[in-house]
C-alpha cells in the first residue's frame, strides 16, 4: 500500500468583491466538504468586509463566516485551483490550461437584508452540492 495521499481537489470561488457571493460559497463547500476539498475565495477589487448580510444567513446555518476577510485574487491562487468558479460578476481571472472554469450567474447580495439573501445562498447551496457530489465521485 502506497502511503502517498492524493492531493485533495482545490476550488477557487471569485466574484468581484469577495464580500458575499463567493464568501457563502466557500463557506457552504467546506461545511459539506468536510476536510475533503480544499477551498479558496478571493476577489479582483476586494470589499472592506463580508456583508453583513451574508454573515447572518450562513449562521442561520450553523456556519461563520464573520471571520473571513475579503482576499485579492492572484495567479497564485488560479494556479492552485483544479476549479475556478466565478460568480457571475463579470470577473476577468487569469485562465490557465488545465483548468476547469464554471460561472454561476447567481444575484448579488450587496445592500440586501438578510430575508432577501436567504434565496441567493440557498441557489450557492444547491450548486455547490453538485460541484461536490463531480468532485467526490471523481476523486
Amino acid at each position: 500500500m502506497s502511503t502517498h495521499e492524493t492531493p485533495l481537489p482545490s476550488v477557487l470561488f471569485v466574484c468581484v468583491h469577495n464580500a458575499g457571493r463567493s464568501q457563502m460559497a466557500a463557506g457552504l463547500l467546506d461545511y459539506h466538504a468536510a476536510g475533503r476539498v480544499e477551498v479558496r475565495s478571493a476577489g479582483s477589487a476586494p470589499g472592506e468586509a463580508v456583508n453583513p448580510s451574508a454573515v447572518a444567513v450562513m449562521a442561520d446555518l450553523g456556519i461563520d463566516i464573520g471571520g473571513e476577510s475579503p482576499r485579492r485574487l492572484g495567479d497564485a491562487d488560479v494556479r492552485a485551483a483544479d476549479v475556478v468558479v466565478t460568480m457571475g460578476c463579470g470577473d476577468a481571472c487569469p485562465v490557465f490550461p488545465g483548468k476547469r472554469y464554471l460561472d454561476w450567474n447567481v444575484s448579488d447580495p450587496a445592500g440586501l437584508p438578510p430575508e432577501a439573501v436567504r434565496p441567493i445562498r440557498d441557489e450557492i447551496d444547491r450548486r455547490v452540492l453538485l460541484l461536490l457530489a463531480e468532485l467526490l465521485a471523481a476523486a
